[in-house]
Parts: structure tokens; C-alpha cells; sequence
């Protein structure tokens, strides 16, 4: 599953934290990502029943081990034209939880584009730039398993116009990867639940730049905590599909 860690960072620009470090193995691991999906279900008590069943304890023990590290496990998605996309495992002590972030080289620094934990900000993908980042079949980072980089990303989606071929694609990676016992009821559930922040509304103004009209989100330009436009933009432009 892992490939080359050539994108794997030693630091983030403009990222405070870590150390950083390069955990491939934790990609093969279920209850890994139990822990890691539990924001995709949390409005649904159904959706948290589908997806865990007799593994809530255990992947509860598993995600409150790895938050005991002094280290930050950190997974990369290469983007086209050198831009990559960060999921950052915070493992601060009373503030754990996982950022996304996107970053170019010739960037001064990061843009956060979302966070999961209890105060949570998001969306940060609409379901083409997702399933795209996921499908790109571009070398380096942490995993070429289009699987595991759609549920690397998952917990940062947000849309409310998904194709209808979107639970098909989730089911499948669930089943390849979390072996949960009815995996198209999970996927269901999840793309109805989502994130944290929930679904949004995604929108195309000027030169294409992509906004949505999430209250938490980055990308949407009415919040006054919102990327400025020039951000926006290349934002949108390294996330096009």
C-alpha cells in the first residue's frame, strides 16, 4: 500500500506542531479508521450503530492510543502540478483531533483548510475535488490505494449534490479497508451524516474559483475568517478536478 515518502513533510510551512511523522502502516489498520471515519457519523446515532457495531469500544482504545503520542502521524495526497494535501493527526494532549491542509512548494505557506475535533471548520472539498485527489493516480505520498485516499479525505467533505454513483464508490472502499459488516448501509449513511460541519452548497463565482455556504468553511467568502479571494482561487485551482 505505501509508496514512495519522497512528499511526506519533515515540517509544514506556517503549521506549528508535531514532529511530524510518516505512519503508512496505519493505513491497513481497521480500527484505524473506525477512529478516523467517527466524525463522518456522529449526527446519526444509526450511522454510529452501522459503523462501529461491536468495535466502538475497541476503536475507541485504538484512536485514544495513537493520541497519546508525542508524535503527529501526518498522510499526504499528491495533487497535480506539485500540490499536496496534508491530514495532520493532532495529537496535543485535551486537544487532539486531525487538520487538512494544502501546500505548494512555492508557497509561503499552508492554507488549513479544515479541522475535526470539537470545535470543529469545514468543509474543506466538495465530492469531484475529493474523489478526484483520490483517483489521480499520482506517485509519492503516503498510499497509491485510491481507497485509502478517499477515506484519508472523507472526514473533510462536505456537499449536498454528491452523483448517485458516490455511495457505490464509499461502499467500496469500505469494504476493502474497514470490513464493516453491511458496507452499503455504512456508505449510505455516511454520505447522508457527513462531516462535522455538514453538507454545503458548492458554488462556481469568478474565473472559477470554488466557494460553498458553509457557516464553519474557509472557502465560503461570506465568514469573516474566510481565505482572501487570491487564496480562494488557488485554492480552487489546486483542488480542480
Amino acid at each position: 500500500m505505501t509508496n514512495s515518502a519522497d512528499l511526506i513533510p519533515a515540517r509544514i510551512p506556517g503549521y506549528d506542531g508535531g514532529p511530524l511523522t510518516h505512519r503508512p502502516e496505519l493505513l491497513g489498520e481497521r480500527l484505524f479508521w473506525l477512529g478516523h471515519l467517527s466524525s463522518c457519523a456522529q449526527s446519526s446515532e444509526e450511522a454510529q450503530e452501522l459503523l462501529f457495531g461491536a468495535d466502538y469500544g475497541a476503536a475507541g482504545d485504538f484512536q485514544a492510543a495513537l493520541y497519546k503520542r508525542a508524535d503527529w502521524p501526518t498522510f499526504t495526497v499528491p495533487l497535480a502540478a506539485g500540490h499536496r494535501l496534508h491530514v495532520v493527526l493532532r495529537t496535543f494532549e485535551d486537544e487532539s483531533g486531525t487538520d487538512y491542509l494544502l501546500h505548494h512548494p512555492d508557497w509561503q505557506e499552508a492554507e488549513l483548510l479544515a479541522v475535526d475535533d470539537g470545535h470543529f471548520m469545514g468543509p474543506a472539498l466538495s465530492w469531484p475535488e475529493l474523489s478526484a485527489a483520490a483517483d489521480n493516480g499520482l506517485p509519492g505520498g503516503s498510499t497509491t490505494d485510491p481507497d485509502a485516499r478517499l477515506l484519508l479525505l472523507l472526514p473533510a467533505l462536505g456537499d449536498d449534490d454528491v452523483p448517485d454513483d458516490a455511495v457505490e464508490r464509499l461502499t467500496s472502499a469500505l469494504q476493502a479497508l474497514v470490513g464493516v459488516e453491511d458496507p452499503e448501509a455504512v456508505a449510505a449513511a455516511l454520505m447522508e451524516s457527513q462531516g462535522a460541519p455538514g453538507a454545503v452548497t458548492w458554488t462556481t463565482i469568478g474565473d472559477g474559483v470554488r466557494v460553498n455556504d458553509g457557516s464553519y468553511s474557509y472557502r465560503n467568502p461570506a465568514n469573516g475568517f474566510a481565505l482572501p479571494p487570491a487564496r480562494l482561487a488557488r485554492v480552487s485551482a489546486a483542488l480542480a478536478p
